[in-house]
C-alpha cells in the first residue's frame, strides 16, 4: 500500500517540482548580469560559453528540488503507512 501511495505522490510531485524548478531557474538566471533569457540549446546564435553554464545551472537546480520533493514524499508516506517507500 505504501508503494502505491508513494509512486502517485512522487508522479504529482514531480510534476509540481518541475515547475517549481523552471521558475528557480528564471529567476535566478535574470539576476545576472546582463542575462535576460538563458540560452537555448537550439539558438543557433548561443556559443558553447553561453549554454553550459546555463545548463549546468538548470541541471543543479533540477538535481536540488528533485531530491527535496522526492525526501518530503518519502516522508510523507512514511507518516501515513509507518513504512519507508522502497
Amino acid at each position: 500500500m505504501g508503494r502505491v501511495i508513494y509512486k502517485v505522490l512522487a508522479t504529482v510531485a514531480g510534476l509540481i517540482g518541475g515547475m517549481i524548478a523552471g521558475a528557480i531557474f528564471k529567476a535566478v538566471w535574470k539576476h545576472l548580469p546582463g542575462q535576460d533569457q538563458a540560452p537555448k540549446a537550439t539558438d543557433e546564435d548561443a556559443t558553447w560559453r553561453e549554454l553550459l553554464p546555463a545548463a549546468a545551472l538548470q541541471g543543479a537546480i533540477s538535481a536540488g528540488v528533485r531530491a527535496t520533493v522526492q525526501r518530503g514524499g518519502a516522508t510523507g508516506v512514511r507518516r501515513l503507512t509507518g513504512t519507508w517507500p522502497a
